[in-house]
This record gives C-alpha cells, structure tokens and sequence, in this order.
C-alpha cells in the first residue's frame, strides 16, 4: 500500500461493542453504519475511507457479522509506481465466537467488543494482490536510469545496445 500524508484516525473506529446482543440472547439483530474517515487499520493497511451497512446478529456461538463495505485505498501502479485511488468492496461474513477455549482474531472479548480490523486487513490484502494499472497505456519506469516515462523521456534507449550486439556497433561506429 501507499503511504501518503493523511492523517488517520486510530484502528479503535473498527471496534464494536455487541455487549447489549450478549445480553439479548440467540435470534436478535441490529444494524449498523459504517461511515468513518482515513482509517489505520493496521500497520501496512490504511485505508481512505470506510463505509457500509453492517448487520450483527446474535447466534448461541456468538455474533455472526454479515455486509458490505466500501473501502478507499490508495494503491500503486505496479508499472510505475504512481499513486491510484481506488474503491475497494468487500463483503463480511464472519462469526465473532464468545467463550472459547481457543483465542483467535475474530473472537468477542470479555468486555463485549469485536474487533473488525484483523477482517479488514485481510480483505484489503487479499484484494491488493492483483495489482492496478495507473492507466492501460502506461509506460513504466526506464529500466537503466529509473525515470518515470508517462511524465519525462531520458535519453537511455538511444545509447542502450545489446551485449551480444556490441561488437556489431562498433563495426558501424
């Protein structure tokens, strides 16, 4: 992910409280909206925006978390390193367990919170892997001096000859 210059709100944004759906037994529901501003989700994933509907429901393992989210990321084009805005939409469909022998991320705490981030992460990860172009056309980095070719021309690929061709250039020189 790219880093920019943004600030960002803590990761605790991405934290629910469900106490009052333990307390409410199997079977109740409650629905909820994401709106939040740049968030750090972890340490390698910020995001620029995160938003969508979420529905909590209540099951005798523990809080099943389904919807979709719309995530704004800021990528990098894999040819030319550029920065890319783009939205990501990811659907959740996890189970939070409650009182289980084993701790794992999507567990509900004792204190009656999930924490989405671990989810978030992952999805946005998973996503990131396909990689993004800046545009169809781009030209990508000059491979000897480094410059950006879809912002300057260099000068490289006039002197650039092949090794094996070396010889051959000499003769025309």
């Amino acid at each position: 992910m790219k880093q920019s210059t943004t600030k960002y709100v803590s990761n605790r944004v991405l934290k629910l409280n469900v106490g009052f759906l333990l307390s409410s037994g199997p079977g109740h529901t409650h629905d909820t909206a994401f709106d939040a501003p740049a968030v750090r989700v972890s340490d390698d994933v910020l995001v620029q925006y995160v938003r969508g509907p979420l529905r909590l429901s209540r099951t005798k393992e523990g809080i099943l978390v389904r919807g979709w989210l719309q995530l704004g990321v800021l990528d990098e084009c894999y040819r030319c390193l550029d920065s890319v805005p783009r939205e990501i939409k990811i659907e959740l469909e996890e189970l939070f367990a409650y009182q289980t022998p084993t701790i794992t991320e999507f567990n509900i705490t004792d204190a009656g919170i999930i924490d989405l981030a671990p989810l978030i992460r992952a999805e946005v990860l998973i996503a990131d892997t396909r990689g993004v172009l800046c545009r169809p056309d781009c030209a990508g980095l000059c491979p000897d001096c480094g410059i950006n070719l879809n912002h300057a021309t260099c000068d490289c690929e006039a002197n650039r000859v092949d090794p094996r061709l070396a010889k051959l250039k000499e003769l025309l020189d």
